[in-house]
Protein backbone atom coordinates (compact mmCIF):
# COMPACT_ATOMS: atom_id res chain seq x y z
CA UNK A 1 0.00 0.00 0.00
CA UNK A 2 1.06 3.30 -1.18
CA UNK A 3 1.83 5.75 1.87
CA UNK A 4 2.93 9.81 1.94
CA UNK A 5 3.67 11.12 5.12
CA UNK A 6 3.88 14.78 6.18
CA UNK A 7 6.38 16.22 8.52
CA UNK A 8 7.27 19.42 9.68
CA UNK A 9 4.07 21.66 10.07
CA UNK A 10 3.82 23.19 12.92
CA UNK A 11 3.28 27.59 14.34
CA UNK A 12 5.52 30.21 12.87
CA UNK A 13 5.54 33.66 12.69
CA UNK A 14 4.63 36.41 9.95
CA UNK A 15 8.50 36.11 8.17
CA UNK A 16 9.71 32.65 9.27
CA UNK A 17 10.33 29.68 8.03
CA UNK A 18 9.31 25.86 7.83
CA UNK A 19 10.50 22.85 6.03
CA UNK A 20 7.94 20.35 5.29
CA UNK A 21 9.11 16.45 4.38
CA UNK A 22 6.84 13.86 2.85
CA UNK A 23 8.18 10.59 3.43
CA UNK A 24 6.66 8.04 1.00
CA UNK A 25 6.48 4.19 1.23
CA UNK A 26 6.14 1.45 -1.23
CA UNK A 27 6.61 3.79 -3.62
CA UNK A 28 9.50 4.96 -5.76
CA UNK A 29 9.05 8.90 -6.56
CA UNK A 30 12.02 8.78 -9.14
CA UNK A 31 9.12 7.98 -12.15
CA UNK A 32 6.20 10.38 -10.52
CA UNK A 33 4.94 13.94 -10.43
CA UNK A 34 5.37 14.92 -6.71
CA UNK A 35 3.01 17.88 -5.59
CA UNK A 36 2.04 20.09 -2.33
CA UNK A 37 -1.42 21.05 -2.56
CA UNK A 38 -3.09 23.21 0.17
CA UNK A 39 -6.67 23.20 2.18
CA UNK A 40 -8.82 26.09 0.76
CA UNK A 41 -12.46 25.49 2.07
CA UNK A 42 -14.54 21.79 2.76
CA UNK A 43 -13.10 19.33 0.22
CA UNK A 44 -10.96 21.90 -2.24
CA UNK A 45 -7.41 22.04 -2.32
CA UNK A 46 -5.34 23.91 -4.58
CA UNK A 47 -1.93 23.26 -5.68
CA UNK A 48 1.31 24.73 -4.57
CA UNK A 49 3.77 23.49 -6.50
CA UNK A 50 4.74 20.12 -8.84
CA UNK A 51 8.18 18.61 -9.45
CA UNK A 52 8.98 16.05 -11.92
CA UNK A 53 11.90 13.51 -11.76
CA UNK A 54 13.97 15.71 -14.16
CA UNK A 55 12.90 19.70 -13.30
CA UNK A 56 12.72 22.41 -10.79
CA UNK A 57 9.24 22.80 -9.95
CA UNK A 58 5.95 24.77 -11.54
CA UNK A 59 4.96 27.21 -8.57
CA UNK A 60 1.70 28.86 -7.80
CA UNK A 61 2.04 32.50 -8.04
CA UNK A 62 0.53 32.69 -4.59
CA UNK A 63 3.91 30.94 -3.10
CA UNK A 64 6.88 32.27 -6.04
CA UNK A 65 10.46 33.48 -4.87
CA UNK A 66 9.61 32.27 -1.27
CA UNK A 67 8.57 28.36 -1.12
CA UNK A 68 10.98 25.79 -2.90
CA UNK A 69 10.13 22.51 -3.65
CA UNK A 70 12.85 19.54 -3.92
CA UNK A 71 13.03 15.89 -3.95
CA UNK A 72 15.57 12.86 -3.13
CA UNK A 73 14.75 10.03 -5.12
CA UNK A 74 17.37 7.87 -3.55
CA UNK A 75 14.97 8.59 0.05
CA UNK A 76 11.73 8.77 -2.13
CA UNK A 77 11.15 11.97 -0.07
CA UNK A 78 9.78 15.47 -1.16
CA UNK A 79 10.33 18.71 0.80
CA UNK A 80 8.47 22.01 0.70
CA UNK A 81 11.02 24.60 1.96
CA UNK A 82 8.59 27.74 2.90
CA UNK A 83 10.45 31.26 3.27
CA UNK A 84 8.89 34.42 4.33
CA UNK A 85 5.89 33.19 5.53
CA UNK A 86 2.31 35.05 5.48
CA UNK A 87 -0.60 34.56 7.60
CA UNK A 88 -2.49 33.59 4.22
CA UNK A 89 -0.15 30.43 4.05
CA UNK A 90 -2.16 29.38 7.32
CA UNK A 91 -3.81 25.93 5.61
CA UNK A 92 -3.26 22.06 5.73
CA UNK A 93 -0.70 20.81 3.59
CA UNK A 94 -0.47 17.53 1.86
CA UNK A 95 1.71 15.73 -0.21
CA UNK A 96 -0.05 14.07 -3.07
CA UNK A 97 1.76 12.13 -6.25
CA UNK A 98 1.02 9.84 -9.34
CA UNK A 99 2.50 8.41 -11.87
CA UNK A 100 4.08 9.78 -14.81
CA UNK A 101 5.35 13.02 -15.54
CA UNK A 102 3.54 16.33 -14.63
CA UNK A 103 1.58 17.78 -16.95
CA UNK A 104 -0.29 21.46 -17.39
CA UNK A 105 -2.58 20.68 -15.00
CA UNK A 106 -0.69 19.78 -11.75
CA UNK A 107 -2.75 22.37 -9.91
CA UNK A 108 -5.69 20.02 -10.14
CA UNK A 109 -6.23 18.01 -7.27
CA UNK A 110 -8.14 15.29 -9.35
CA UNK A 111 -4.95 14.75 -11.01
CA UNK A 112 -3.37 12.91 -8.35
CA UNK A 113 -3.82 9.41 -7.22
CA UNK A 114 -2.04 9.48 -3.96
CA UNK A 115 -2.34 11.79 -0.89
CA UNK A 116 -0.90 11.90 2.71
CA UNK A 117 -3.04 12.92 5.83
CA UNK A 118 -1.56 16.62 5.93
CA UNK A 119 0.24 18.54 8.12
CA UNK A 120 -0.94 21.95 9.55
CA UNK A 121 0.74 24.89 8.84
CA UNK A 122 -0.28 28.12 11.19
CA UNK A 123 1.44 31.80 10.43
CA UNK A 124 0.88 33.86 13.22
CA UNK A 125 2.02 36.71 16.00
Amino acid sequence: EVQLVESGGGLVQPGGSLRLSCATSAYSTSRSCMAWFRQVSGNEREGVVAIGSADNGTYADFVKGRFTVSRDDRTNTLYLQMNDMKPEDTEKYYCVSDWGHCGSNWWYQGSYAFWGQGTQVTVSS
